[in-house]
């Protein structure tokens, strides 16, 4: 009987060992989409100069998009977006907003200017923001 329990024992053990294994294994795989080959066309892509930019510049290499420490979570165009607009935003000597995009719990964006959110473009107050924004979603969809 001890005998019997031992092997059962080593038996389930071996077997617990491999679905691990197999775990871990799969766990490598990317399926976003449902094939592991495949990959949404935003990481397929090099991301934008700015978002390069700003990576290099916190020292994380290179990433599809960057998200900092206390910023609010965006989707990655949404992210690559605020980069180019920041880096357009930066180069003013006269820039006075502070820019932050984020996601709504509807998926929408939210764009928090100066600390107070606005649900769309058409909102900020600011017609120069309004317009430097508009040329930084251009320069994304052009991917130049």
């Amino acid at each position: 009987m001890a005998i019997t329990t031992l092997i059962l024992g080593v038996v389930v053990v071996l077997v617990l060992v491999g679905v691990l294994a197999l775990v871990f294994m799969k766990s490598n795989e990317v399926q976003l989409t449902g094939k592991t080959e495949d990959k949404p066309e935003w990481m397929k892509s090099t991301p934008p100069q700015e978002t390069m930019a700003a990576t290099r510049a916190d020292d994380e290499g290179v990433t599809l998009y960057d998200h900092d420490e206390g910023e609010r979570i965006a989707s990655p165009f949404a992210e690559q977006i605020e980069d180019i607009l920041r880096a357009k935003l930066d180069s003013d000597p006269f820039n006075k907003f502070e820019i932050d995009f984020g996601s709504a719990r509807d998926g929408s964006l939210e764009i928090w200017v100066n600390g107070k959110m606005y649900a769309s473009v058409d909102e900020i107050p600011d017609e120069g923001l309004k317009k430097a924004f508009r040329e930084a979603v251009e320069k994304w969809e052009s991917g130049k």
